[in-house]
Parts: C-alpha cells; sequence; structure tokens
C-alpha cells in the first residue's frame, strides 16, 4: 500500500511514520506535503498513492482549499487537532476522521477499514468526499480578557501571534502585546489564511505586518516585521517557497 502523508508538522509526521511501520512493514509512504499548494501540485505531477491522510490545518490554509481546485481520485483519512468540525459528517463521507495525538490502534482501524472497501464503496466515498469543502467564516475581532474586561481588537491591528512555554501573546501594530488563552492551532483555525501565515511552531504573522525579508545562510527566511517581536521570526527552507508565494498573492 502507498501512502501520501500530508502533514505541516514534523513531529506528527514522524510520528505517523513510526505507527504505519508498526501496522504494516509494507506500508510505503512516498510523499509528504506540508500546504495546500505543495499537495495540488505534488497530486497533479506524482503517481497516485491508494490513500492520502490528510492534516485539515496546513500551512498555508485549510485542506479543504484542495477540493476547489483539484479533484480527489483517493480515498483520504482525515486528521486535526481539534475536533470544532462536524465529525459526524467526516465519518459518513470520508474512511475516517482522527483526532490528534493519533493513536495506533485507530489508525490500523482506519487503514483496516480502508482496505475492506469494495471498489463500489470506493467510488461511493469518492463522490462525497469532493464535496467537502464548506464555506469557512473567519473571524474579523477577538474579544482579549483583560483582568474582568474584555478587549475587543480587531484582525487588522494584529501584527502577530506569539507562544512560548504553553503562553500565548497578541502583539499589535501600536506595541501593545496582550496575554491571549488560545493555542497557536486554535487561532489559525479560525484565521483567514490570506491574511496570515502560520511562520513556524512560536508565530502567526500578519501579511500586512512583513516589512523586510533577510535570505538566511542555511536558505531559511529571516521576518522583519513592523513592530518588535520576543524573538527572530525564521521560515524554514522547506516552507520558502510557499511563503513568498503566500506573500504577493492575495
Amino acid at each position: 500500500m502507498k501512502i501520501l502523508i500530508v502533514e505541516d508538522e514534523t513531529a506528527a509526521y514522524e510520528s505517523l511514520l513510526e505507527i504505519l511501520k508498526e501496522i504494516n512493514p509494507n506500508i510505503e509512504v512516498i510523499g509528504n506535503t506540508e500546504s495546500v499548494s505543495q499537495t495540488i501540485n505534488w497530486l497533479n505531477k506524482s503517481p497516485l498513492p491508494d490513500l492520502i491522510l490528510m492534516d485539515i490545518h496546513l500551512s498555508d490554509g485549510s485542506a479543504f482549499l484542495i477540493f476547489e481546485h483539484i479533484e480527489i481520485e483517493i480515498p483520504i483519512i482525515f486528521t486535526t487537532a481539534y475536533d470544532d468540525y462536524a465529525i459526524e459528517a467526516f465519518k459518513v463521507n470520508s474512511i475516517d476522521y482522527l483526532l490528534k495525538p493519533i493513536k495506533p490502534t485507530e489508525l490500523e482501524r482506519a487503514i483496516n477499514k480502508f482496505e475492506k472497501l469494495s471498489h463500489t464503496n470506493i467510488i461511493d466515498y469518492l463522490s462525497k468526499v469532493n464535496q467537502l469543502s464548506p464555506t469557512q467564516r473567519y473571524k474579523n475581532k477577538l474579544l482579549v480578557p483583560i483582568k474582568d474586561k474584555l478587549l475587543p481588537i480587531d484582525l487588522k491591528e494584529v501584527s502577530f501571534f506569539y507562544t512560548t512555554d504553553k503562553n500565548t501573546s497578541i502583539g499589535l501594530k501600536d506595541g501593545n502585546t496582550f496575554s491571549y488563552p488560545k493555542t497557536l492551532e486554535h487561532i489559525f483555525s479560525t484565521l483567514n489564511p490570506t491574511n496570515f501565515y502560520r511562520a513556524n511552531k512560536q508565530f502567526i504573522i500578519a501579511r500586512d505586518a512583513v516589512k523586510n525579508i533577510t535570505i538566511w545562510f542555511d536558505s531559511r527566511l529571516l521576518i522583519t516585521l513592523d513592530r518588535e517581536v520576543p524573538e527572530r521570526i525564521y521560515i524554514s527552507k522547506n516552507k520558502a517557497a510557499d511563503f513568498k508565494e503566500w506573500l504577493v498573492n492575495e
């Protein structure tokens, strides 16, 4: 069995590799894409796998955007760190829907389910899965708790979201910084990926906050924003092309 893994987090990808090896050493992972654009390009140009393991939240937006550009001809097992999607709809229209951290027994069950599908089942499934592109509503404002009050903040005022040691903060263009009790994963799922980019594990940055890009010695990109940041913002070599495309193509 040949599998494509669509996953933008290195730790999650490596975990899937280990689990798949335990389930069946003969499973071959023939590719790993980290974004919507990479996945579309890979599926258009590469020999198709038998199955796709697809994270819903990718570096440049929701995986649903893939279905708006190409018709998927391979069964998919969806994965996500959050259950804020219609789980029942995924269970009906996909092979399976797994919540992270993924348990070996659950992934094995999903793969066994796939292997038992008849040709007719797969044709029926594919007719449904390509309709899984719900219109997503993105937030325009956030309510930030400050003592006993809630401060409404327009997302146009935000330069970055930053996390460290499980604490998240919002950096505004006017120089103010506020704590915000949400993880970057949750925050990014509510943002319009046209306007915000998941730069790395520490930062989500706003498009109009990017003021300068420096090409670093190891092909990483050093990003300068319109205000001071808690630490330097680097875009990895693997994500550099995606980031540049995101920045110039609205």
